[in-house]
């Protein structure tokens, strides 16, 4: 009997257990695996894959800049993805509760909490405003389409012809299509630009000049982390359902539109701009880094959403397999939707008689003002404004379910009840309103300006320091062989060779060059033609730096709050430290090499 059961772990699976049954019943597990797959697939894939990818690609030097891409993503984001999701699903607890392999090093799970916290908040105002859009495309005609509005300036000029007084939409789709306005202007500014800044965000003067809250934001962002919670109110047995559509739904519209914009005149020229090699590029050092930083922040390693999700899985799930498929989707999509954007792009450049690289952008600029120009060019515009939109809402919405859970299942690990695991909703339902209320302050008219400071600072070197420490503290101080023993009882087959050696030398290497690279790189952020003040400046490395000041200042508390004069005396304390309590039947087998029965997952506590 146990034969035939150990054969089943070989295939991800225990034989003879019923599929809804939750292997975990405290906590819970995922109604099936597609639900995980999707939902990490939702998660990794997010905007920075529509609106980043493209650009880094064609100014990397096109078709070139995929070589060092897919280098990065089978040397370092597969191996970090891969181990993410075993260090989750061995240990059943989120970003907090699997430091008990090396107590010293909990503050790498508060770090992660900080981040995810940092990232919460602004990318759910990015949510909002994609909300904000894809509510104002239900109209005949696009708002952002000509120059004759209040928020409107004397240097916009638009793309297509202004319609006369008593035009019919009939007849609007006729100009569109038919007639273009070029103004010769030594700076042209777009309809779809001026809404943005004038009408939307009403920027400010400045970071220090707040004004008033832009309610119309606002109301999406309420919008926003209402449909966040509802689809988290049971956790991840609602969110599991969830993402049977946010997470295919944007392959759909996705398709659509390349569909779309293939078919128009000057898409090819767009996708050769995107896709032409340029070789000699190879051998810039930035590109390599650009490579590696996509890669690593694409795949959401060391926001400690990987290790959250893969806590619901069951113990003998075949992770290894699921890491490998959701990091290959995650950078099959990036480059999808390169020839997405690119096509649209080509398409409004050989309208103009420009150059593509003059209305290429990226970041809030593609999704916002370019992308949404481009689609006034169209026949019935409002309806490809409407998928668009829906679909960078759906792809946000994947990431921040992650975020919100990574938030509340460390809070409810860490605490721990049985009162608090019954009432999780009610946890979820207090960070989604503590998140809100954070984000109000970034739908005010300085909101831009701390959104951008939050996506540079909050979120940039600080990854990469946590994912190193994360890396050398399983495979040196927790141990490699005991965590080779502990993969292998959990998969029924050792990690190959191939992984143990990009987890011990090479992804350590290439953590450390990206953030020998992000230091190197680093300029002073500026918003168009606004640079940024000193004290902001300031404030955005106080930000990067509140989440990786967690490891050493837990490292120290945790050594002062323990017994022993000395630091080998606290190691040894530590390393006495008695092993959790497993729930029944959690690990039905004794770890492998032991040569007695005693169940050890983890090797729990026995490292500092």
């Amino acid at each position: 009997m146990e034969e035939k059961q150990f054969s089943g772990i070989l295939n991800g699976a225990v034989p003879g257990e019923p599929v809804k049954k939750d292997e975990n019943s405290r906590r819970g597990n995922w109604g099936n695996q597609i639900e995980f797959v999707l939902t990490s697939v939702g998660y990794a894939v997010g905007l920075g894959n529509v609106w980043r990818f493209p650009y880094l690609c064609y100014r990397n030097g096109g078709g070139a800049f995929m070589f060092p891409y897919f280098i990065m993503l089978v040397f370092c984001g597969i191996p970090l993805f891969f181990l993410e999701l075993s260090f989750g699903q061995f240990t059943s607890l989120g970003c907090l509760g699997v430091w008990k392999v090396s107590p010293m090093f909990k503050g790498v799970g508060y770090g992660m909490m900080v981040v995810s916290t940092y990232i919460g908040i602004y990318y759910n105002v990015v949510i909002c405003i994609a909300f904000y859009y894809f509510f104002m495309s239900m109209t005949n005609l696009l708002p952002w389409t000509y120059c004759n509005n209040p928020w409107n300036t004397p240097d916009c000029a638009g793309v297509v012809g202004t319609p006369r007084a008593n035009a019919t939409f009939a007849n609007v789709s006729a100009v569109v299509s038919g007639v273009t306005e070029i103004v010769n202007r030594t700076k042209r500014t777009s309809p779809s630009e001026e809404y943005w800044r004038n009408y939307v965000l009403n920027v400010s003067d400045g970071i220090g000049d707040f004004g008033e809250v832009r309610l119309p934001i606002l109301g999406c962002l309420a919008v926003s982390w209402v449909v966040v919670f509802l689809c988290l109110i049971r956790g991840v047995k609602s969110s599991g359902k969830v993402v049977y559509f946010t997470a295919t739904f944007p392959y759909v519209v996705l398709t659509i539109l390349f569909i779309r914009g293939i078919t128009l005149e000057g898409a090819v020229s767009g996708i050769k701009y995107y896709l032409t090699p340029q070789w000699e590029k190879i051998l810039d050092a930035k590109v390599w880094g650009d490579a590696a930083s996509q890669i690593f922040y694409s795949l959401g390693c060391a926001w400690g959403g990987l290790i959250t999700m893969a806590s619901y899985n069951k113990f003998h799930n075949n992770c290894f397999r699921d890491s490998i498929i959701i990091s290959v989707t995650n950078c099959g999509t990036s480059v999808y939707a390169g020839f997405v954007i690119f096509s649209i792009l080509g398409f409004m450049a050989n309208h103009l008689g420009v150059d593509v690289s003059e209305v290429a952008d990226h970041g809030p600029g593609l999704a916002f003002v370019a992308y949404p120009e481009a689609l006034t060019l169209l026949p019935i515009s409002p309806l490809w404004s409407l998928l668009f939109f829906f679909m960078l809402i759906l792809l946000g919405l994947g990431t921040q379910f992650c975020l919100l859970e990574t938030l509340v299942t460390a809070v409810v690990d860490e605490i721990g009840t049985d009162w608090i695991i019954k009432n999780k909703t009610y946890v979820t339902l207090g960070v989604a309103v503590i998140g809100f209320l954070l984000g109000v302050p970034l739908t005010t008219r300085a909101g831009i300006y701390w959104l951008l400071l939050m996506d540079n600072y909050a979120a940039s070197f600080s990854l990469v320091v946590i994912s190193c420490i994360m890396c050398i503290c399983i495979m040196y101080v927790y141990g490699h062989k005991k965590y080779f023993k502990d993969v292998e009882m959990m998969l029924g087959f050792p990690p190959p060779v191939f992984f143990r050696i990009c987890w011990r030398f090479v992804s350590p290497f290439i953590i450390t060059f990206i953030l020998i690279f992000t230091v190197i790189q680093y300029k002073p952020i500026t918003y168009n033609d606004y640079v940024y003040p000193s004290w902001s400046l300031v404030i955005g490395f106080f930000m990067a730096l509140s989440s990786v000041i967690c490891i050493p200042i837990y490292a120290l508390f945790k050594i002062a709050v323990s017994e022993g004069s000395t630091f080998l005396e606290v190691r040894c304390v530590l390393d006495k430290e008695p092993l959790p309590t497993l729930p029944p039947g959690r690990f039905p087998f004794p770890h492998s090499g032991t040569g007695h029965s005693r169940w050890r997952p983890l090797h729990i506590v026995r490292a500092l």
